[in-house]
């Protein structure tokens, strides 16, 4: 039986299919799962993937830090370019996600905001150059 906390399995599989589409299709219908979220009918959490995924399509900052790429220079896995960085596990807490630190250790990695904004332009800057 289904709960009110339940989210339908077909929001869930337009989410899937618009996760991995290209940027226009990401970009059309991101207003319509920013509604399905509201309705309830969506995960904020999905929602959240997919705002940041298509704010770095658009060459900003994504806000939950869910996007992982690697370094340009080094290969090694990074957290693509990210907006206020202190104030990211309150921004994930709010769609509910976990804490930044507990999603990276799926990729080994550490979370070290201070580290992260003194290397953030450095990143932004290699970035561009291997993606002009």
């Amino acid at each position: 039986a289904a709960t009110s906390t339940s989210i339908p399995a077909g929001y869930s599989t337009l989410f899937l299919v618009i996760q991995h589409s290209d940027q226009a299709t990401q970009e059309k219908y991101l207003p319509m799962m920013r509604d399905a979220v509201a309705k309830g009918n969506a995960r904020g959490s999905s929602l959240a993937l997919l705002e940041d995924r298509v704010a770095l399509g658009q060459g900003k900052r994504q806000t939950y830090g869910s996007q992982i790429g690697d370094d340009p220079a080094t290969g090694m896995p990074c957290v693509l370019p990210l907006e206020d960085p202190d104030h990211v596990d309150e921004r994930r807490a709010s769609v509910g996600l976990g804490t930044l630190a507990e999603y990276l250790t799926n990729w080994d990695m550490t979370w070290d905001p201070e580290a992260y904004k003194r290397d953030l332009p450095g990143m932004e800057e290699r970035i561009k150059a291997f993606d002009p």
